[in-house]
């Protein structure tokens, strides 16, 4: 969370003349409730559920830019379909950096309507963290990059141009 997912993704979509979707806009679409409602409401399992046809739903989709929340490696299933016909990118960021960037968007995150966010983002950092590496082909290290530098090196790494460099790492 808060890595620059979304941000990423709407531009590397328009640059690469691509459509932008994301798996939340299609939790929210489908249950006519935000996902903070949806958590709130119904629960994180339920949320997940929701995910995972969302993400099979993208699947099915041609020549589009994925954004997928944070979560959605809590489900092997969703990275098994992920797999099948696209390239995994995942965008990381320092703790500090996370937390530094959820004050800014206060409230629109339902995992951390905690006390003490440092913490939260820690421990689920240290759940997510093995499932991410072991889910990417690509890293980009976002903490000291901003929207345009990281879709420049999503879209490098597309064309087979590079690549190469201290914040991306080629994973497999």
């Amino acid at each position: 969370m808060a890595t620059g997912k979304t941000s990423v993704a709407k531009v590397v979509a328009r640059k690469l003349g691509n459509k932008y979707v994301c798996t939340d806009g299609l939790v929210i679409k489908r249950s006519k409730k935000t996902v903070a409602q949806v958590f709130d409401e119904e629960g994180e399992e339920a949320f997940r559920r929701l995910e995972v046809e969302a993400v099979k739903e993208v699947c099915k989709m041609r020549n589009v830019v994925i954004d997928c929340g944070g979560g959605v490696v809590v489900n092997t299933i969703n990275i098994d379909r992920l797999k099948r016909n696209g390239i995994i990118f995942l965008l990381k960021a320092a703790s500090d950096t996370i937390l530094e960037r959820n004050f800014r968007e206060e409230g629109k995150r339902p995992l951390l309507k905690v006390e003490d966010q440092a913490k939260e983002i820690e421990r689920l950092l240290k759940i997510r963290e093995p499932l991410y590496e072991s889910s990417t082909d690509y890293v980009i290290n976002t903490t000291n990059l901003n929207v345009e530098q990281v879709a420049g090196k999503v879209i490098e790494i597309l064309e087979n141009v590079g690549g190469k460099g201290a914040s991306v790492s080629k994973k497999k």
